[in-house]
C-alpha cells in the first residue's frame, strides 16, 4: 500500500465532494470546446490540463491547425478576459506590456501615467510568438514566473487567473525566431499539434463551411476556475509518483548515471519540470475522474513536460536523433 503525501488538511469526504463538483464543471468544459474544436483530443485535453494546473503552455504545429480558434474557444467557455497579440518582427516590448505617457493638467503640472498593455488579461494568447525577437518574446518572462510586471520601478499586478497560451509555428518555416530557453521554461507544457484525423477533418468540412458556424458558449466563471485550480493543489499524491517524477527528471540530466541521457543531452530540465509534472499529473487525473494520480499519468505527460527544457548535443542531432526519441527511452525506467 502506497503512502500518500498531502498538501493541507481535507477530509475524504469532502474532497470527494469537491472533486465531483469539479468533474461536472470539467465535463461542461470539455463538451463547450468540443462544440467548435473538432478532433485533436490530446491537444484539448493537454491545454486544458495545463490550465486547470494553473499554468501557461505552448501550441506548436504549422499553420492552418486550429491553434488561434481553440484558444479563442477557451476563453469563451472559461469566461476569462481575453486578449490577443499578434506577434511580428517589429513588436516591441512596450506593444505586449504597456507604457508611461506623459499629461499636462490644465494648471501646467506635467505627470506620467501608466497605459496597461494587453497583458492585463485573464487569458493572454500570444500568436505566433516566434515571429517576434527575442527580447519582445522575454517581455512576458516575469509575468509568467511572477505575475506581474514592472514598468518604470512600478509594479503592476496582473488579473488572477493568469494564463499565457502562446502558439508557435515550427522553427523551419522562414521569419522565426527560437524562443529562449529561459523563456520556454516557464510554460508548463509544449502540446505539438498534428493533422486532423480525416474523419474529424471530414466534420471541419461539413460543419465550417455553411452559412453558421458553431459558437463557444461560457460555461464557467474564473471564481469557479480558481477553486478548481485550489483542489488540484491539494490533491493527495502517491509516493510512488512522487518517487517516478524524481526519477524520470533526474536521469534526464547529464552527469546523472544515465548512459544514454550523456551521450545524447546538452542539458537536462531544472526543477520546475518536477513542478510542473507534479501539477499536471494531478491535473490530469481530475481531468480522468481519479482522486489521485497515478504512474501512468507521468508517463503520458512525460513529453508535453520536457520535451522544451532539454536540448540535444551535436552529435546526437547528426545522427537524427529527437527529444521525443530520448524521452520515450527514459520514461521506460519508471
Amino acid at each position: 500500500m502506497s503512502v500518500m503525501v498531502k498538501e493541507s488538511p481535507i477530509s475524504e469526504k469532502d474532497m470527494i465532494a469537491e472533486a465531483e463538483k469539479a468533474l461536472a464543471d470539467i465535463s461542461r468544459i470539455r463538451d463547450g470546446v468540443g462544440r467548435v474544436v473538432f478532433g485533436q483530443e490530446s491537444v484539448v485535453e493537454r491545454t486544458l490540463v495545463a490550465l486547470l494546473a494553473g499554468g501557461h503552455a505552448l501550441l506548436v504545429g504549422v499553420p492552418g491547425l486550429a491553434k488561434t480558434k481553440l484558444v479563442e474557444t477557451l476563453g469563451i467557455v472559461l469566461g476569462l478576459d481575453s486578449r490577443r497579440i499578434q506577434f511580428t518582427p517589429d513588436l516591441m516590448p512596450s506593444d505586449i506590456l504597456g507604457s508611461e505617457v506623459m499629461e499636462q493638467d490644465e494648471t501646467g503640472k506635467r505627470s506620467f501615467r501608466f497605459i496597461p498593455g494587453p497583458i492585463f488579461a485573464q487569458l493572454l494568447m500570444a500568436d505566433e510568438i516566434n515571429r517576434a525577437s527575442p527580447r519582445t518574446q522575454s517581455a512576458l518572462l516575469q509575468a509568467m514566473q511572477e505575475y506581474h510586471v514592472t514598468i518604470a520601478g512600478a509594479r503592476h499586478d496582473l488579473p488572477a487567473p493568469f494564463h499565457v497560451l502562446a502558439t508557435q509555428n515550427p522553427l523551419e518555416q522562414e521569419g522565426t525566431y527560437p524562443l529562449p530557453e529561459a523563456q520556454l521554461d516557464r510554460f508548463l507544457m509544449q502540446v505539438d499539434i498534428l493533422y486532423p484525423e480525416i474523419e474529424a477533418e471530414r466534420r471541419i468540412l461539413l460543419e465550417t463551411t455553411g452559412i453558421e458556424d458553431a459558437k463557444a458558449q461560457n460555461v464557467l466563471q474564473p471564481v469557479r476556475l480558481k477553486e478548481i485550480q485550489t483542489l488540484i493543489r491539494r490533491m493527495p499524491v502517491p509516493e510512488s509518483v512522487v518517487e517516478a517524477i524524481l526519477t524520470l527528471v533526474r536521469s534526464a540530466r547529464p552527469g546523472q548515471g544515465n548512459a544514454e541521457t550523456d551521450k545524447n543531452v546538452a542539458w537536462g530540465p531544472g526543477p520546475r519540470a518536477s513542478q510542473a509534472l507534479m501539477l499536471c499529473t494531478r491535473a490530469r487525473a481530475l481531468y480522468d475522474g481519479r482522486l489521485a494520480p497515478s504512474v501512468d499519468d507521468v508517463r503520458a505527460l512525460a513529453e508535453p513536460v520536457l520535451q522544451h527544457r532539454m536540448a540535444l548535443t551535436f552529435a546526437a542531432r547528426a545522427e537524427g536523433t529527437s527529444v521525443r526519441d530520448v524521452v520515450a527511452k527514459l520514461v521506460k525506467g519508471i
